[in-house]
C-alpha cells in the first residue's frame, strides 16, 4: 500500500524541489496540499496573504492532483493522509510537527528538526511512543559523492584534518533567515549542514570542542560562524559558515600524503555532476562524478523510517545527536 503524504505549506522548496522528487517515488502518493488559515498563520496576517497562499497551494493541485485542504488542521486530522512534509520556517516546526505527530502521521521535516534540543527530544519521545517515523531533510547525505570519497580516503594517507566551509551571500532582510522569530540565523540554515557533515565524517564520538557565533549591526541572529569538532581519536573538523559571505560549499580533507577537495559537496542539485580534486605531491587529478537525485533519495529513506522500526530507531539518534551539537554551538559549548 502507498504511503499519502501531504505537504504542509505550499512553499517554494516543496514546488520546485520535493513535488518532483516524490514523483520518482514510486511507493508514496501525493495526497494534497495545505495552507494556513488565518487563524494559523503567523503573526498578523492580511486577507490578501491568505489567499496568496491558497493560490500557491492550488498550483500544486492543478499540476499533481491531490486534495486541497483549507487548512493545517485539516489536513493533520485527516484520515486521507498518513505523512506529512513540512516545510515551513524553523520556529514553526515543533508546532507543527508535534501535531501531526499526535494525530499519527509520519513526518519529513525540512532541517534543523526543530531549534532547540527540548523541543527535538519532545518530538522523538512522541515518535517513539506511537511507532511513528520522522526524518530531518538533509539531502546531501545521501549523495553518491560521499561514499566515493570515503573510498578515496586510503589514497591520502593518516588523516589530519577536515575542513568544511559553507556560506552565501545576504538574501535580503525579509528572508526568514534573518529573523529571529521564525528561527532564524546561520548555524540554524546554513550552519546545520556543516555540523552534519563533519559527524558524518568524525562518527557518533564526534564533539564540539570551541565554536564562535558573530552578529551584524541591524540583525538579532547570528550571521557568520565556526566551530571545531573532535573525536575520541583525535581527528578534527574545523568548520565555518555564513548567511552574509561570497559563496562557498567546500570539502577539503587533508591527509599525511595527499589531500582530497571538492566545492559543491552540500548543495549538488539533481543533474549536476560534481568534481572531486585528489592531490598527492606534484600529481593532481581531478574526477567528475555522476550526478543524483538527493532529494529522491532523501524521501526514500523516509520510506523506510516508516517501515522498518530498527531503521527508524537509528534514526532517532542521528537526529538528537545533531540536535544537540547544534545545541551545545548556541550556547557557546
Amino acid at each position: 500500500m502507498k504511503i499519502r503524504i501531504g505537504v504542509l505549506c505550499p512553499s517554494e522548496i516543496a514546488l520546485r524541489r520535493f513535488m518532483p522528487a516524490l514523483m520518482k517515488c514510486k511507493d508514496f502518493e501525493f495526497a494534497g496540499i495545505s495552507s494556513a488559515s488565518a487563524e494559523e498563520w503567523f503573526g498578523e496576517p492580511t486577507s490578501e496573504l491568505v489567499e496568496s497562499e491558497k493560490g500557491k497551494a492550488k498550483k500544486f493541485t492543478d499540476s499533481y492532483g491531490g486534495r486541497l485542504f483549507e487548512s493545517y488542521n485539516e489536513m493533520l486530522g485527516s484520515p486521507e493522509i498518513d505523512a506529512v512534509y513540512i516545510p515551513l520556517p524553523p520556529a514553526l516546526h515543533f508546532r507543527w510537527a508535534k501535531k501531526a505527530l499526535e494525530n499519527g502521521k509520519h513526518v519529513l521535516i525540512e532541517k534543523p528538526f526543530t531549534t532547540a534540543l527540548a523541543d527535538t527530544k519532545e518530538l522523538l519521545e512522541i515518535a517513539k511512543a506511537n511507532d511513528l517515523a520522522v526524518h530531518e531533510n538533509y539531502m546531501f547525505v545521501y549523495h553518491s559523492q560521499l561514499d566515493w570519497i570515503k573510498n578515496k580516503l586510503p589514497e591520502i594517507g593518516e588523516i589530519r584534518l577536515i575542513r568544511i566551509d559553507f556560506g552565501f551571500p545576504f538574501r535580503g532582510a525579509n528572508d526568514f533567515r534573518y529573523i529571529k522569530e521564525l528561527g532564524g540565523g546561520a548555524l540554524l540554515d546554513c550552519g546545520g549542514y556543516t555540523v552534519k557533515l563533519a559527524g558524518l565524517f568524525l562518527g557518533e564520538s564526534a564533539m564540539i570542542t570551541a565554536s564562535q557565533l558573530n552578529t551584524k549591526s541591524g540583525f538579532d541572529v547570528d550571521i557568520y560562524g565556526s566551530a571545531t569538532l573532535t573525536n575520541f581519536d583525535g581527528l578534527t573538523a574545523q568548520i565555518a559558515f555564513g548567511m552574509d559571505n561570497s559563496y562557498k560549499c567546500s570539502l577539503e580533507i587533508w591527509g599525511s600524503e595527499g589531500t582530497i577537495y571538492t566545492n559543491r559537496i552540500l548543495t549538488a542539485p539533481d543533474g549536476f555532476e560534481p568534481v572531486v580534486t585528489v592531490k598527492k605531491g606534484n600529481d593532481e587529478q581531478q574526477f567528475t562524478l555522476p550526478a543524483d537525485d538527493t532529494f529522491a533519495k532523501s524521501i526514500k529513506f523516509f520510506e523506510k523510517c516508516v517501515d522498518s522500526e530498527q531503521v527508524r530507531t537509528k534514526h532517532y539518534s542521528e537526529i538528537h545527536r545533531q540536535s544537540a551539537s547544534v545545541e551545545k554551538i548556541l550556547r557557546g559549548n
